[in-house]
């Protein structure tokens, strides 16, 4: 592959793009579209053959972008080597398109909100889940940036399948809120329709009083007594199972 220094090219564009850190981050970015500006790897052909065998829709747009670089730079560009050594940075979506892309209705699947949400690695993996499950969008209120290199890692590069941003509770997308509630209804006895907006609050402190307002329907999964709560990727897991069960 020629072009300018990938090295100096990651640097210049570091502070501005997305890291996609490992294969499997790439590989998904790529399949949904991303605009990859730099990748690199320690061993391309290691690389290409994993493309070959896990992904070959995109081996061939792979072998366009990677670039082989030593591994002591490949560690210098990275703030935790990845076991499959590749890297890369994409360019972030447009926030205006998300946003368009949230508003719009009608919809045929729901928005899932994190409302004010604390571990990276969870916010990441139920991006992952909502990319999994065809979800309209990703919203998070508070002050975790959905889009931070640790979540982005924990999504696995799903970020550029669904619509990811950071909202206040007034900007929420329309649809009737379901927030999910130790004190809800029994969501087995609950139809969760397609704009449904699923709000799910904090690991640590729940509902917010701003989203508890905004919400029509408070929900809850069922849970065994004295078992005090689910982690949030697995509540998030539930109720979009049960949103794609469409029924009651």
């Amino acid at each position: 592959m020629t072009g300018p220094d990938p090295v100096s090219l990651w640097h210049r564009l570091a502070d501005t793009c997305v890291l996609l850190d490992g294969f499997h981050a790439l590989k998904h970015a790529v399949r949904f579209g991303a605009e990859v500006p730099v990748a690199v790897a320690v061993d391309r052909g290691a690389a290409l053959a994993l493309a070959e065998e896990l992904a070959p829709d995109v081996r061939e747009t792979l072998d366009a972008l990677l670039t082989q670089i030593p591994e002591p730079a490949y560690a210098s560009l990275v703030p935790r080597p990845h076991p499959t050594a590749v890297a890369a940075l994409a360019v972030r979506p447009s926030r205006a398109a998300h946003l368009e892309k949230l508003a719009h209705t009608p919809r045929t699947a729901p928005v899932v909100v994190l409302d004010n949400p604390r571990n990276l690695g969870n916010a990441g993996a139920v991006i992952r889940l909502a990319a999994g499950f065809g979800a309209t969008g990703v919203v998070t209120t508070g002050t975790l940036d959905p889009w931070h290199p640790t979540v982005v890692r924990g999504g696995a590069g799903l970020h550029f399948a669904t619509a990811v941003e950071r909202l206040t509770v007034a900007e929420l997308p329309p649809g009737p809120v379901f927030a999910l509630d130790p004190e809800g209804d029994d969501i087995r006895g609950v139809k969760l329709p397609d704009d449904a907006v699923l709000a799910f609050g904090s690991e640590r402190s729940g509902l917010s009083p701003e989203l508890r307002a905004r919400a029509g329907h408070l929900v809850a999964l069922p849970m065994r007594p004295q078992v005090s709560s689910y982690n949030l990727a697995t509540s998030v897991a539930m109720t979009l199972y049960h949103w794609s069960l469409g029924g009651s």
